[in-house]
């Protein structure tokens, strides 16, 4: 009987003892855990506290640099509204410049963080490489507005020829310029390809020659016909004086005598002072007799 009691008393006290060992060896593991989080904290805190006057520079920079920024775009948009340039185009540029700005302040900040600078310029080469390729006929478009926007080969309400279209142009944007026809369409051109192909501009000069040719008979009197043309061309209040108009005889083709006219007029008379003097001749020389040849055909019916 004693022994049976002995045996149980041990055994509850290996019990006791098991479940206190595991008490303080969960006492010792959470207060492990406490002084790590602890340590962790403590060199937080001792972080921030070394870099804490280089963050409050960097955020004094970050705000003095996005306000400054501000107005200098503010003041970019006020000067260029004195400008000829379009008005998305004037936008475009302010928002660029502002953008620009924007990354000037960042890497600012980031230098009075002692982050090293290798590392920004490898970010943002990086990223610009990424865009670039991205935007590859984009960036093309956008630079050959730029060299329009700089270069002037021509402004809003010129009428020029590019790229086979003959128009008025209506807008001049980052992207595209935009070509009203006479014919009432509206085409847009890849700023791109602008800058590579050839323009004519037929606003820059204020005047602009007519080139036309009449043709009459080798039977006709040509003196006769360079006499009446001259007279037409005098009487005409659009065709200038100076130059003075050239009436000569410039071919001799096969059926016909070509006579070279060349007039100058202001831009605004060229399509009418191109038709009427066509009209007139046409008039004149039938009064006068002087024959313009024509192809004639011949057809026989066989029976």
């Amino acid at each position: 009987m004693e022994e049976l009691i002995t045996t149980a008393t041990t055994e509850e006290f290996a019990e006791t003892t098991t479940a206190t060992d595991l008490a303080v060896q969960a006492v010792e593991t959470i207060q492990e855990q406490v002084n790590k989080a602890s340590s962790v904290f403590s060199d937080m805190a001792k972080y921030f506290g070394n870099i804490l006057p280089s963050l409050i520079t960097a955020v004094i920079v970050l705000i003095l640099g996005v306000v400054i920024s501000r107005l200098i775009a503010f003041l970019t948009a006020k000067a260029m509204k004195k400008s000829i340039i379009e008005a998305s185009a004037r936008n475009f540029l302010v928002s660029l410049v502002r953008v620009l700005l924007y990354v000037v302040v960042i890497i600012m900040a980031l230098s009075v963080l002692n982050v090293p600078m290798s590392s920004i310029i490898t970010i943002f080469g990086a990223a610009g490489l990424a865009v670039s390729l991205a935007l590859q006929n984009c960036l093309s478009n956008l630079c050959g507005g730029f060299i329009i926007l700089f270069s002037k080969p021509f402004v809003i309400g010129d009428m020029i020829e590019l790229d086979g279209t003959l128009g008025k142009v209506k807008t001049i944007g980052v992207l595209y310029t935009t070509i009203s026809t006479f014919d009432g369409k509206t085409v847009f051109i890849p700023n791109g390809k602008i800058s590579d192909a050839k323009i004519t501009n037929y606003t820059e000069s204020p005047t602009r020659r007519i080139d036309m040719v009449f043709e009459i008979g080798y039977s006709a009197d040509y003196e006769k016909a360079r006499a009446i043309i001259l007279e037409i061309l005098k009487n005409d209040p659009h065709v200038l004086d100076e130059p003075s108009p050239i009436v000569r005889m410039s071919m001799h083709k096969e059926s016909s005598v070509a006579i070279d006219t060349l007039i100058w007029v202001n831009n605004e008379n060229f399509n009418s002072v191109k038709y009427s003097v066509t009209e007139d001749v046409k008039e004149a020389f039938d009064k006068n007799g002087i024959e313009i040849p024509f192809n004639q055909l011949d057809v026989h019916i066989k029976k």
